[in-house]
Order: C-alpha cells, then sequence, then structure tokens
C-alpha cells in the first residue's frame, strides 16, 4: 500500500477534528442584563467564570434597583455553564454565587433577590435566569410581563400575587385578572394591550394594580405609559431596600422601544 494511501484515514480524522473544534469554538455568546433587588445588600460586582471563560468582572458597583448595562442594552457572555458570582463592591466579600447554563445567542435577564444575611444557613440568594423573548406586538399594541422577585411578597413570606393592568380611566382593579396566581421566583408570559395614542386622560397609558392572590386590595396602584405603541417592558416587582415589605411601586425594563 502507498504511503499516500495510509496517510488519507489519519488526514481524514485530523480534518474531521478540526471540523468539531471549530463548530465549537464557534458558539455565539449569551447576552444578559442584570438586576440587583437584593433588599440588605449593597452595591454589588459581578464576575463571570466558567469552562469557557477566565473570571471576568462583567458589572461593576451595580446599586439596589440597578440595571447594567444601560437599558434596552446586553452585556455579552460566554455561553455554556457559568458561575455568575456576587461581591460587595470593591471588596472580596461575596454575597452570592450560582451556576447557570447560558443558551448559546440567547438572551435572558438575570436577577439578584432574596436575602444576603437571613436564617441560620446564612444567605437564601436566589438568582433568577428569566428567557428574554421579546415578541413583536401587534401593530398598535404593547406588551408587558411581570417578574415576581420579592421574598416578602404581599403577605411577608413571598406569597403570589394577582396583576391588573387597566387602560386609563378606570375604576381599580377589576375583572379579568391580567396575570394570576404569580409566585415568587417567576415571570409571567407577555400580555398585549392596544395603545392608543390620543388617550389623553391624567395620567395617560395605564394604571398597574398588584394584589395578593386572590384580593382585589392593592399593594401596587401604578401608572405606565410605555409612549408609543410597540413598546415591550417588564415589570420587576421587589422589597422595600432594608425592609420585609413588598414595595409600593415597581422596576420598569425597556425591553424595546
Amino acid at each position: 500500500m502507498s504511503r499516500l494511501l495510509k496517510a488519507l484515514p489519519l488526514a481524514l480524522a485530523i480534518a474531521a477534528l478540526s471540523t468539531f473544534a471549530a463548530s465549537c469554538g464557534s458558539s455565539s455568546p449569551a447576552q444578559v442584563r442584570f438586576v440587583h433587588v437584593i433588599e440588605d445588600a449593597g452595591p454589588l460586582d459581578i464576575d463571570v467564570s466558567g469552562a469557557n471563560v477566565t473570571t471576568t468582572q462583567e458589572f461593576t458597583d451595580i446599586p439596589f434597583l440597578g440595571v447594567l448595562p444601560n437599558q434596552p442594552g446586553y452585556t455579552s457572555t460566554p455561553s455554556g455553564s457559568d458561575t455568575i458570582t456576587g461581591f460587595s463592591t470593591g471588596t472580596t466579600t461575596e454575597v452570592f454565587s450560582d451556576s447557570l447554563n447560558l443558551g448559546s445567542g440567547a438572551q435572558y435577564t438575570l436577577v439578584a433577590t432574596g436575602f444576603s444575611l437571613t436564617g441560620t444557613n446564612g444567605s437564601n440568594v436566589a438568582l433568577l435566569q428569566i428567557s428574554d423573548n421579546i415578541p413583536v406586538p401587534p401593530a398598535g399594541d404593547v406588551e408587558f410581563r411581570v417578574i415576581h422577585a420579592s421574598p416578602s411578597g404581599p403577605d411577608g413570606q413571598g406569597g403570589a400575587v394577582d396583576v391588573y393592568i387597566e387602560l386609563n380611566p378606570n375604576n381599580g382593579p377589576g375583572p379579568p385578572i391580567t396575570i394570576s396566581n404569580l409566585p415568587y421566583t417567576q415571570a409571567s408570559k407577555y400580555v398585549s394591550f392596544a395603545y392608543n395614542p390620543n388617550n389623553a386622560t391624567n395620567p395617560p397609558g395605564f394604571t398597574v394594580y398588584v394584589t395578593a392572590a386572590g384580593s382585589k386590595i392593592p399593594i401596587i396602584s401604578e401608572p405606565i405609559n410605555p409612549g408609543t405603541a410597540g413598546a415591550v417592558r417588564t415589570l420587576v416587582l421587589t422589597d422595600v431596600q432594608g425592609g420585609t415589605l413588598m414595595s409600593s411601586s415597581f422596576l420598569e425594563l425597556n425591553d424595546l422601544n
């Protein structure tokens, strides 16, 4: 057998391995934005480490209710299995650490919530990994979703909530419930509403009411005006900083427009 024929299988194997390595290395990074709502933690620095990345500092000095990068932006992060660690800003004091599997090319909202200094086992911070499959609303509509990130919730124990989104003017929360029985650490689906740019009521737009599940007594009663048809917003329910109560307002994230 000629030396050329003997060498052919080895050459094919090397080519196959090269193709495999190239395909593994060509994974698109994930896109993430980070939201800090740990009510008893100060500003945070966020590090990312994993099999596909040496430790990098993705976000720096995020205050309570802070969102980075600036909206509606995202930061590229290597996809795959990553460890996300939060430190008190400017220190090596760890506030939380969690492992996530981030999909290639996918977008996520990462929400750090809970309490950093609670219970006999220390921190019970929850790092929420919310997939951002942001829709394009039907013509003339806007869309909203809600993330329940209030560890105290309506009952002081992280209970579920009902959310009513009512076109202004309105007489308060009424049927049907827009988002029913949303539990702590969960995100709702996006919900679409017709937006009337000629709505001249004061305030224009909508009012968001949040109640304990099964109740019609608002904990949150807050106007929201996306400003234009085609807008998409995420509303994050949080605790009051330094307390054990659900906040009487929500954190608004700009998903689109």
